[in-house]
């Protein structure tokens, strides 16, 4: 069958939060748009990551005050987490997700398309019998767990799937140390499972302040969990009754057994079946190559954004060429008295905000401050002092 050619001023691959805020703006500023997912449309974090958890968490948090306040006038002793009745709960708004957000696309006028994308030209994404041509791409496709390089890697069990499981095992043990390890062992911990963590580094979490790890790796060793750092995984062995995972802790063989093993040893971009060396994207492995504006330093009518992060800042000077939206779209600005941050999909450029390094124009539009990204900070505590700051100036 010969395939259906489609024009758009903007495709984007992935429907997570990231894709669907460019898509919605995008087509609120009259451009046409489609959206490309080979999963139910929602992404991760609606789907198969942060709600969900999020869900979860709530029962853990639940338990937490209840063990806190025992003594104290509050009777614990009936408090515990029903499994079961947990999953239903979560069930009853991830099940509906993807309708909605189906919907939500088809009422904003939005085509979706269902299947796995490729390139197969610069701007042109080839999608089943459908081929896709865009002015603009913007790759969203979120990540997935980074292949591990030890026997018996295929034995473990993803992260999305421990949020589906109908039932927790006597005990678990995860493959890594970062939050998603952290998150999912204070939830099962909770729940009355026996639960290690194996790191190979000498401190887990590392993206994180040092002083605070220290903290909530001593509460959770409290909580019960066993947390092995320096530990590295040589190979992981099935038995009859889970998991034997093989490691190295000082030049030291080591056995754990488990019921199941868990991976949380990072997350990589979902972007190696995209055939980009068609449309000329530079690459890494760490995701999409981009200059300050989220766009492709290869491929100018290409954009990256999302998890985990897709895109990989190449340089801080702004590109010789850029996409001026429609003001409603405008990222990053200060529009009235609130600071709008748009989704980091929002990397077509503001035409209200300046390149660093650049003069400050003369004056801003009505209701919109010109604001040089590079005064931006990064953190989001450092984001919230600065934002109080520039209220306090314009008061």
């Amino acid at each position: 069958m010969a395939e259906q050619q489609k024009h758009y001023d903007l495709v984007v691959i992935g429907t997570g939060s990231a894709a669907s805020a460019a898509a919605f703006r995008c087509r609120a500023a009259g451009w046409t748009v489609a959206v490309i997912d080979a999963r139910p449309f929602g992404g991760t974090c609606a789907l198969r990551g942060c709600h969900p958890k999020k869900m979860l968490v709530s029962a853990a948090e639940v338990m937490d005050a209840a063990a806190r306040m025992a003594g104290k006038g509050v009777q614990t002793s009936q408090v515990a987490i029903n499994w079961q009745e947990l999953m239903r709960f979560k069930r009853s708004e991830t099940a509906q997700a993807p309708q909605f957000f189906e919907q939500n696309f088809a009422q904003a006028g939005i085509d979706g398309f269902h299947g796995r994308a490729r390139f197969v030209g610069p701007t042109a994404v080839a999608i089943g019998q459908d081929l896709l041509v865009g002015r603009h791409v913007l790759i969203a496709t979120g990540a997935m767990p980074a292949p591990l390089p030890f026997p018996g890697a295929e034995h473990l069990t993803l992260s999305d799937q421990f949020l589906e499981l109908e039932a927790l095992p006597p005990d678990l043990l995860f493959v890594g140390g970062g939050y998603i390890a952290f998150e999912c062992a204070h939830i099962a911990v909770r729940a009355g499972v026996r639960v290690t963590i194996l790191h190979r580094g000498a401190r887990p979490l590392q993206g994180f302040e040092p002083d605070l790890v220290e903290q909530l790796v001593q509460r959770t060793r409290l909580l019960g969990v066993q947390v092995e750092v320096a530990t590295e995984v040589q190979g992981i062995d099935t038995t009859a009754t889970g998991v034997v995972v093989r490691a190295r802790t000082a030049g030291q063989e080591r056995q754990f057994e488990a019921a199941m093993a868990v991976h949380a040893a990072g997350r990589v971009p979902e972007i190696d079946d995209l055939d980009m060396e068609t449309a000329g994207i530079a690459r890494d492995q760490r995701g999409v190559t981009v200059n300050p504006y989220l766009q492709s330093v290869s491929n100018p009518a290409v954009y990256a954004a999302g998890e985990p992060p897709l895109a990989v800042l190449l340089s801080r000077r702004p590109p010789a060429r850029t996409v001026t939206l429609p003001r409603q779209t405008c990222s990053p600005a200060i529009t009235g008295r609130r600071i709008i941050r748009a989704a980091p999909a929002s990397s077509l450029r503001c035409p209200h905000s300046r390149p660093w390094g650049s003069p400050k124009p003369p004056h801003a539009p009505r209701g919109c401050s010109v604001v040089s990204t590079a005064q931006v900070p990064r953190s989001g505590l450092a984001l919230c002092a600065w934002a109080r700051r520039r209220r306090g100036s314009r008061s």
